[in-house]
């Protein structure tokens, strides 16, 4: 069975968020078939969408995984569960959210996951810790992260005290 890098994007900004993101860097380094390699400092960030609700706390873990992407996937929703997560509302308030961002080089287009994250290269909050992590990362599609951030409002989003 081969080993696999998967980049994963964690985010919190209830009951707090901080702790959350400490104790699920930890778990991820104890899923099945699976170690953490890295993770980036945490970051703290205006929500996207509704702003009734608090800042998030944001950061990006590098793993390697024997597991396959819905595997994975399956293990991130479940450690969600663990730390009673609830889909109240799109983009609402949330005390973990692990988002399967990239997984080696693959581009995925299944029912329950997509990857690279249809998102990623939007989100100030996933590029800059993604990059502090993988600085020379280059993406499915051949683009260099780096290349990204010019195009990003960075604004709001602060460097915090590494979270490992």
């Amino acid at each position: 069975m081969s080993s696999h890098r998967a980049w994963i994007g964690l985010g919190s900004n209830l009951d707090d968020p901080q702790r959350h993101i400490e104790q699920a860097l930890e778990e991820l380094a104890r899923l099945p078939l699976t170690r953490r390699l890295g993770a980036s400092r945490c970051y703290a960030s205006r929500p996207l969408g509704p702003q009734d609700q608090p800042d998030f706390i944001n950061a990006v873990a590098l793993l390697e995984t024997r597991l396959s992407p819905l595997a994975l996937l399956d293990q991130l929703q479940a450690l969600e569960q663990r730390h009673r997560r609830v889909r109240a509302r799109h983009w609402g308030p949330r005390t973990l959210d692990l988002d399967l961002l990239l997984f080696d080089n693959s581009v995925l287009a299944l029912p329950r996951l997509c990857v690279p994250h249809p998102e990623l290269t939007r989100r100030a909050f996933v590029v800059v810790p993604l990059l502090e992590l993988s600085p020379e990362l280059t993406l499915p599609d051949g683009r260099h992260l780096v290349g990204l951030t010019d195009t990003l409002d960075t604004a709001g989003l602060v460097a915090l005290l590494p979270a490992t």
